[in-house]
């Protein structure tokens, strides 16, 4: 537990756990990457990893989390609920916002299949079709615009390239009808519970074509779980979305690599990947 951003999103998890009772003797760090998830009891402590470098305000991402995720629990849909008692905030405490999460007994070692995930997400859509809450346009473009402003000096001068092909990506976007999707829509997001594969990780959550969840989805799990949703999407349809994926997938290297510096090569790599590709 050598790196910043892992000690100070522990500090803050115990500090806030402290302030409302929860157990803090034995904390236990469950995640540490782009969120540090640090379970107290019956309690799991969300608090900004990397992200902390990636968004200017990520209490308002963790504050979406749980909002859609309280949504989904009141209407049967599993996924990991947010705690009533304490509150689940955010919270702050040293400097950073905390949310507090109902602990959820699942199989980490269970790959669920393409099938299964399917099936689920497209349970997670029809519950959220009707949110009537405000939630980001743009999400996966405005959020590569943000990370290309705010890091591209270490992209070793392709910051100007990816401008470009960010807005060449994004023009070729299908102006679909736009709904409440996951934002992250990958097979981390969902884990095998007694109950069933169960969602998380809604902080990406905005109104966009129902194209952004079916590609990441297909991109990752292949034809099965595009075959499993009950809706007739034809793999080309994905294709602009699935390129999007890929860009995306490039700066977000590099943010990586500001906080574990040792890899800057692997994001190295995937520029030089990402355009001789294309």
């Amino acid at each position: 537990m050598t790196d910043e951003h892992t000690r100070a999103g522990v500090a803050a998890a115990i500090a806030v756990g402290a302030r409302h009772g929860l157990p803090t003797d034995a904390p236990e760090v469950l995640h540490f990457k782009s969120n540090v998830l640090v379970r107290l009891g019956p309690v799991v402590a969300r608090v900004p990893g990397t992200t902390r470098l990636a968004r200017s305000s990520p209490q308002e991402w963790l504050a979406r989390d749980v909002e859609l995720s309280r949504y989904l629990t009141e209407r049967d849909v599993l996924v990991v609920s947010p705690t009533t008692d304490p509150p689940a905030g955010p919270h702050f405490a040293e400097g950073l916002p905390v949310t507090l999460w109902h602990y959820t007994p699942h199989e980490p070692g269970h790959t669920l299949s393409p099938r299964e995930v399917a099936i689920s997400l497209a349970r997670v859509h029809v519950a959220l079709a009707d949110y009537p809450g405000e939630l980001p346009v743009l999400g996966p473009v405005r959020e590569l615009r943000t990370l290309l402003d705010r890091h591209g000096s270490v992209m070793g001068g392709a910051a100007p390239r990816l401008h470009e092909e960010l807005e060449r990506v994004a023009a070729a976007l299908p102006a679909d009808e736009v709904r409440p999707l996951h934002g992250d829509a990958h097979r981390g997001n969902v884990i095998a519970t007694a109950a069933g594969p169960c969602w998380l990780d809604f902080e990406d959550t905005w109104r966009g074509p129902l194209g952004w969840d079916l590609g990441v989805l297909y991109a990752e799990a292949g034809p099965t779980a595009l075959s499993a949703y009950p809706a007739d999407v034809p793999p080309p349809s994905l294709e602009p979305f699935i390129a999007l994926r890929r860009l995306f997938e490039v700066p977000w290297r590099f943010v990586i690599a500001q906080r574990f510096p040792e890899r800057l090569p692997e994001a190295e790599a995937a520029l030089e990947r990402y355009f001789s590709c294309i």
